[in-house]
């Protein structure tokens, strides 16, 4: 596998179009940073680390009225083409409805909290 992000959040994004209470992806720390980014946002119920044959996160996702409650996942830096971006750049995504993740210096940031801290970074995905 040439994309470890892109596999958990293709993971994720068939998950919540078949309707799953759960899904299992296999555990990276930057992966387990990234859910719980996304599970302190609102846009996830929650995570956690479980052992099996090997290391895996078991992601509990969000339904709103049995709706998912994340519309649109999507891989923003690939292994091919990274994007980075300055903190003054950083403009808000779906008029602030959405939000960005970035990697920075101080770990994985949504994009208001990379302004707040003025630190840039790479874009890792945006969610909506």
């Amino acid at each position: 596998m040439t994309d470890p992000i892109a596999d958990l959040l293709t993971r994720i994004r068939n998950a919540l179009m078949r309707g799953k209470k759960n899904v299992n992806a296999p555990y990276s720390k930057l992966k387990h940073e990234l859910v719980k980014a996304l599970v302190k946002e609102g846009f996830l119920e929650g995570v956690k680390k479980v052992k099996k044959d090997f290391d895996e996160l078991e992601i509990t996702l969000k339904y709103h009225e049995e709706k998912p409650v994340i519309k649109e996942i999507s891989r923003e830096s690939k292994p091919g083409l990274r994007k980075y971006i300055n903190y003054k750049d950083i403009k808000p995504y779906k008029g602030g409805l959405g939000i960005k993740l970035l990697t920075t210096s101080k770990g994985i940031l949504t994009d208001s909290q990379a302004i707040k801290n003025q630190v840039g970074g790479e874009i890792i995905c945006r969610v909506f």
